[in-house]
Protein backbone atom coordinates (compact mmCIF):
# COMPACT_ATOMS: atom_id res chain seq x y z
CA UNK A 1 0.00 0.00 0.00
CA UNK A 2 1.16 3.43 -1.12
CA UNK A 3 1.68 6.25 1.42
CA UNK A 4 2.04 9.65 1.77
CA UNK A 5 5.52 11.29 2.29
CA UNK A 6 4.51 13.16 5.76
CA UNK A 7 5.32 10.78 8.23
CA UNK A 8 8.37 9.06 6.91
CA UNK A 9 10.30 12.78 6.32
CA UNK A 10 8.68 13.85 9.87
CA UNK A 11 10.84 10.71 11.33
CA UNK A 12 13.53 11.34 9.64
CA UNK A 13 13.84 14.92 10.55
CA UNK A 14 13.24 13.86 14.48
CA UNK A 15 15.91 10.89 13.39
CA UNK A 16 18.84 12.85 11.83
CA UNK A 17 18.93 10.51 8.81
CA UNK A 18 17.39 11.84 5.41
CA UNK A 19 14.61 9.09 2.96
CA UNK A 20 15.69 9.12 -0.48
CA UNK A 21 13.94 9.99 -3.67
CA UNK A 22 14.52 8.34 -6.82
CA UNK A 23 12.89 8.98 -9.48
CA UNK A 24 11.61 6.05 -11.33
CA UNK A 25 11.07 6.04 -15.53
CA UNK A 26 10.35 2.50 -16.26
CA UNK A 27 9.36 -0.83 -15.28
CA UNK A 28 13.14 -1.83 -14.79
CA UNK A 29 13.75 1.36 -12.72
CA UNK A 30 10.61 0.97 -10.18
CA UNK A 31 11.52 -2.38 -9.70
CA UNK A 32 14.83 -2.22 -8.82
CA UNK A 33 14.29 0.43 -6.43
CA UNK A 34 10.97 -1.08 -4.77
CA UNK A 35 13.16 -4.49 -4.27
CA UNK A 36 16.20 -2.25 -2.50
CA UNK A 37 13.78 -0.26 -0.52
CA UNK A 38 12.59 -3.81 1.06
CA UNK A 39 16.31 -5.10 1.36
CA UNK A 40 17.39 -2.20 2.73
CA UNK A 41 14.16 -2.31 5.18
CA UNK A 42 14.00 1.87 3.82
CA UNK A 43 11.63 4.06 3.26
CA UNK A 44 11.76 5.68 -0.04
CA UNK A 45 9.87 7.89 -2.34
CA UNK A 46 9.29 7.15 -6.26
CA UNK A 47 9.70 10.77 -8.33
CA UNK A 48 8.33 10.86 -11.24
CA UNK A 49 8.66 13.91 -13.43
CA UNK A 50 6.09 15.49 -15.93
CA UNK A 51 8.32 14.34 -18.59
CA UNK A 52 8.70 11.11 -17.10
CA UNK A 53 5.09 10.35 -16.89
CA UNK A 54 4.18 11.62 -20.15
CA UNK A 55 7.20 9.21 -21.50
CA UNK A 56 5.83 6.70 -19.71
CA UNK A 57 1.78 7.26 -21.53
CA UNK A 58 0.48 9.23 -18.46
CA UNK A 59 0.43 9.55 -14.84
CA UNK A 60 -2.63 6.89 -14.47
CA UNK A 61 -0.46 4.31 -16.14
CA UNK A 62 2.51 5.03 -13.27
CA UNK A 63 0.39 4.63 -10.52
CA UNK A 64 -1.30 2.12 -11.95
CA UNK A 65 1.85 0.01 -12.34
CA UNK A 66 3.94 1.28 -9.26
CA UNK A 67 0.31 0.33 -7.13
CA UNK A 68 0.44 -3.13 -9.13
CA UNK A 69 4.00 -3.58 -8.38
CA UNK A 70 4.15 -2.65 -5.27
CA UNK A 71 1.61 -5.55 -4.16
CA UNK A 72 3.03 -8.25 -6.29
CA UNK A 73 6.81 -7.45 -4.73
CA UNK A 74 4.91 -7.70 -1.29
CA UNK A 75 6.64 -4.60 -0.39
CA UNK A 76 6.30 -3.97 2.97
CA UNK A 77 8.64 -0.71 3.71
CA UNK A 78 6.75 2.68 3.42
CA UNK A 79 6.40 4.03 -0.27
CA UNK A 80 5.33 7.45 -1.55
CA UNK A 81 4.39 7.90 -5.37
CA UNK A 82 5.53 11.48 -5.59
CA UNK A 83 4.98 14.25 -8.37
CA UNK A 84 8.49 15.58 -9.04
CA UNK A 85 8.46 19.43 -10.29
CA UNK A 86 4.73 19.39 -10.53
CA UNK A 87 2.72 22.88 -12.56
CA UNK A 88 -0.05 23.45 -11.14
CA UNK A 89 -2.21 21.01 -14.17
CA UNK A 90 0.11 18.01 -13.18
CA UNK A 91 -0.62 17.99 -9.37
CA UNK A 92 -4.42 18.18 -10.01
CA UNK A 93 -3.46 15.19 -12.84
CA UNK A 94 -1.72 13.40 -10.19
CA UNK A 95 -4.22 13.78 -7.58
CA UNK A 96 -6.70 12.63 -9.86
CA UNK A 97 -4.42 9.73 -11.13
CA UNK A 98 -3.78 8.02 -7.27
CA UNK A 99 -0.40 9.40 -6.31
CA UNK A 100 0.00 9.93 -2.68
CA UNK A 101 2.05 12.74 -3.07
CA UNK A 102 2.64 16.10 -5.23
CA UNK A 103 5.23 18.91 -5.39
CA UNK A 104 3.89 21.81 -6.69
CA UNK A 105 6.74 24.58 -8.07
CA UNK A 106 6.12 27.93 -7.51
CA UNK A 107 9.47 29.05 -7.25
CA UNK A 108 9.23 31.03 -11.32
CA UNK A 109 6.77 32.69 -10.06
CA UNK A 110 6.12 35.94 -7.96
CA UNK A 111 6.21 35.08 -4.35
CA UNK A 112 2.10 35.83 -4.07
CA UNK A 113 1.43 33.71 -6.99
CA UNK A 114 2.97 30.97 -5.13
CA UNK A 115 1.64 31.58 -1.99
CA UNK A 116 -2.04 31.84 -3.80
CA UNK A 117 -1.63 28.38 -5.66
CA UNK A 118 0.40 26.48 -2.85
CA UNK A 119 -2.68 27.59 -0.29
CA UNK A 120 -5.21 26.34 -2.61
CA UNK A 121 -3.41 22.80 -3.16
CA UNK A 122 -2.49 22.83 0.42
CA UNK A 123 -5.73 22.20 0.90
CA UNK A 124 -6.95 20.38 -1.45
CA UNK A 125 -4.17 17.33 -0.82
CA UNK A 126 -4.67 17.50 2.79
CA UNK A 127 -8.59 16.79 2.32
CA UNK A 128 -7.69 13.56 0.52
CA UNK A 129 -4.70 12.94 2.94
CA UNK A 130 -1.78 13.61 0.48
CA UNK A 131 1.57 15.45 1.60
CA UNK A 132 2.79 18.02 -0.63
CA UNK A 133 5.94 19.85 -1.21
CA UNK A 134 7.02 23.66 -2.19
CA UNK A 135 10.14 25.05 -3.77
CA UNK A 136 11.35 28.89 -2.86
CA UNK A 137 14.53 29.60 -4.73
CA UNK A 138 14.83 27.85 -8.28
CA UNK A 139 17.42 24.56 -8.34
CA UNK A 140 19.91 25.31 -10.40
CA UNK A 141 20.02 23.19 -13.84
CA UNK A 142 17.42 21.97 -15.80
CA UNK A 143 14.08 19.99 -15.08
CA UNK A 144 11.88 19.60 -17.88
CA UNK A 145 12.72 22.65 -19.68
CA UNK A 146 12.73 24.94 -16.64
CA UNK A 147 16.15 25.94 -16.12
CA UNK A 148 17.68 27.77 -12.72
CA UNK A 149 21.08 28.93 -11.94
CA UNK A 150 21.43 27.23 -8.26
CA UNK A 151 19.66 30.50 -6.77
CA UNK A 152 19.23 30.78 -2.61
CA UNK A 153 16.38 30.97 -1.19
CA UNK A 154 15.26 34.21 1.06
CA UNK A 155 14.73 32.74 4.33
CA UNK A 156 11.89 34.85 5.06
CA UNK A 157 9.95 34.05 2.00
CA UNK A 158 10.61 30.14 2.64
CA UNK A 159 8.80 30.63 6.21
CA UNK A 160 5.93 32.33 4.04
CA UNK A 161 5.46 29.50 2.27
CA UNK A 162 6.11 26.47 5.01
CA UNK A 163 3.55 28.79 7.28
CA UNK A 164 0.52 27.61 4.48
CA UNK A 165 0.72 23.66 5.64
CA UNK A 166 2.71 22.13 3.14
CA UNK A 167 4.54 19.35 4.49
CA UNK A 168 7.91 19.62 3.67
CA UNK A 169 9.75 22.30 1.81
CA UNK A 170 12.73 22.39 -1.09
CA UNK A 171 15.07 25.57 -0.25
CA UNK A 172 17.30 26.38 -3.23
CA UNK A 173 20.91 26.67 -1.51
CA UNK A 174 23.09 26.37 -4.29
CA UNK A 175 22.39 23.05 -5.45
CA UNK A 176 21.22 21.81 -9.15
CA UNK A 177 19.91 19.07 -11.45
CA UNK A 178 22.45 17.02 -13.28
CA UNK A 179 26.55 17.25 -13.05
CA UNK A 180 28.03 19.97 -10.99
CA UNK A 181 30.41 21.48 -13.12
CA UNK A 182 34.28 21.80 -11.66
CA UNK A 183 33.78 25.46 -10.43
CA UNK A 184 30.66 24.85 -8.57
CA UNK A 185 31.08 26.54 -5.32
CA UNK A 186 29.35 23.84 -2.82
CA UNK A 187 25.61 24.46 -0.75
CA UNK A 188 25.31 27.50 0.73
CA UNK A 189 25.15 26.00 4.29
CA UNK A 190 24.39 29.61 5.97
CA UNK A 191 21.31 29.76 4.04
CA UNK A 192 20.06 26.41 4.51
CA UNK A 193 20.85 27.53 8.71
CA UNK A 194 18.59 30.32 8.22
CA UNK A 195 15.86 28.57 6.52
CA UNK A 196 16.32 26.05 9.21
CA UNK A 197 15.64 28.49 12.04
CA UNK A 198 12.92 29.83 9.79
CA UNK A 199 10.22 26.87 9.30
CA UNK A 200 11.26 24.77 12.63
CA UNK A 201 10.64 21.25 12.60
CA UNK A 202 9.74 21.25 9.05
CA UNK A 203 11.46 18.54 6.78
CA UNK A 204 13.35 20.04 4.17
CA UNK A 205 14.43 18.60 0.95
CA UNK A 206 17.75 18.55 -1.38
CA UNK A 207 17.13 18.87 -5.01
CA UNK A 208 20.30 17.70 -6.84
CA UNK A 209 21.86 15.44 -5.00
CA UNK A 210 23.90 13.79 -7.74
CA UNK A 211 27.34 14.44 -7.14
CA UNK A 212 27.23 16.64 -3.60
CA UNK A 213 30.19 15.20 -1.49
CA UNK A 214 29.16 12.89 1.47
CA UNK A 215 30.53 15.21 4.15
CA UNK A 216 28.40 18.26 2.69
CA UNK A 217 25.52 15.48 2.36
CA UNK A 218 25.82 14.59 5.78
CA UNK A 219 25.91 18.49 7.51
CA UNK A 220 22.27 19.31 5.54
CA UNK A 221 20.85 16.38 6.73
CA UNK A 222 22.13 17.52 10.73
CA UNK A 223 20.22 21.35 9.31
CA UNK A 224 17.21 19.76 8.47
CA UNK A 225 17.45 17.72 4.96
CA UNK A 226 14.95 15.18 5.70
CA UNK A 227 14.48 14.13 1.78
CA UNK A 228 17.39 14.08 -0.80
CA UNK A 229 16.31 13.78 -4.88
CA UNK A 230 18.85 11.27 -6.49
CA UNK A 231 17.85 11.14 -10.48
CA UNK A 232 21.10 11.87 -12.42
CA UNK A 233 23.53 9.51 -10.86
CA UNK A 234 20.99 6.16 -11.58
CA UNK A 235 21.06 7.62 -14.83
CA UNK A 236 24.27 7.63 -15.37
CA UNK A 237 24.37 3.98 -14.24
CA UNK A 238 22.69 2.63 -16.46
CA UNK A 239 23.61 3.79 -19.14
CA UNK A 240 27.09 3.27 -18.39
CA UNK A 241 26.12 -0.70 -17.69
CA UNK A 242 23.69 -1.24 -20.43
CA UNK A 243 27.18 0.05 -22.72
CA UNK A 244 29.19 -2.49 -21.73
CA UNK A 245 26.66 -5.08 -22.09
CA UNK A 246 26.24 -3.99 -25.32
CA UNK A 247 29.83 -3.54 -26.47
CA UNK A 248 30.64 -6.99 -25.31
CA UNK A 249 28.26 -8.19 -27.99
CA UNK A 250 26.64 -10.55 -25.33
CA UNK A 251 23.79 -12.50 -26.08
CA UNK A 252 23.00 -11.65 -29.84
CA UNK A 253 23.58 -15.17 -31.62
CA UNK A 254 22.55 -13.63 -34.84
CA UNK A 255 19.38 -12.66 -33.84
CA UNK A 256 19.32 -9.68 -31.81
CA UNK A 257 19.22 -8.87 -27.61
CA UNK A 258 16.85 -10.18 -25.63
CA UNK A 259 15.66 -7.01 -24.16
CA UNK A 260 15.50 -8.45 -20.64
CA UNK A 261 19.14 -9.44 -20.61
CA UNK A 262 20.27 -6.41 -22.05
CA UNK A 263 18.21 -4.18 -19.57
CA UNK A 264 19.44 -6.19 -16.52
CA UNK A 265 22.86 -4.95 -15.75
CA UNK A 266 21.27 -1.44 -15.84
CA UNK A 267 18.74 -2.78 -13.23
CA UNK A 268 21.39 -4.42 -11.43
CA UNK A 269 23.45 -0.99 -11.78
CA UNK A 270 20.55 1.13 -10.11
CA UNK A 271 20.13 -1.24 -7.26
CA UNK A 272 23.46 -0.92 -5.80
CA UNK A 273 23.30 2.60 -6.70
CA UNK A 274 20.27 2.92 -4.89
CA UNK A 275 21.65 0.89 -1.87
CA UNK A 276 24.91 3.15 -1.90
CA UNK A 277 22.68 6.35 -1.57
CA UNK A 278 20.04 4.73 1.19
CA UNK A 279 22.87 3.75 3.29
CA UNK A 280 24.96 6.97 2.86
CA UNK A 281 21.40 9.01 3.96
CA UNK A 282 21.24 6.83 6.85
CA UNK A 283 18.11 5.18 6.28
CA UNK A 284 18.60 1.81 5.84
CA UNK A 285 16.54 -0.19 8.60
CA UNK A 286 14.28 3.17 9.32
CA UNK A 287 11.07 1.42 7.59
Amino acid sequence: MLVSAKEMLDKAREGKYAVGQFNINNLEWTKAILLTAQECNSPVILGVSEGAGKYMTGFKTVAAMVKAMDESLGITVPVALHLDHGSYDGCYKCIKAGFTSIMFDGSHFPIEENIAKTTELVNVAHNLGLSIEAEVGSIGGEEDGVIGKGECADPDECKMIADLGVDFLAAGIGNIHGKYPENWEGLSFETLAAVNEKVGDMPLVLHGGTGIPDDMIKKAISLGVAKINVNTECQLVFQEATREYIEAGKDQQGKGFDPRKLLAPGFEAIKAKVKEKMELFGSVDKA
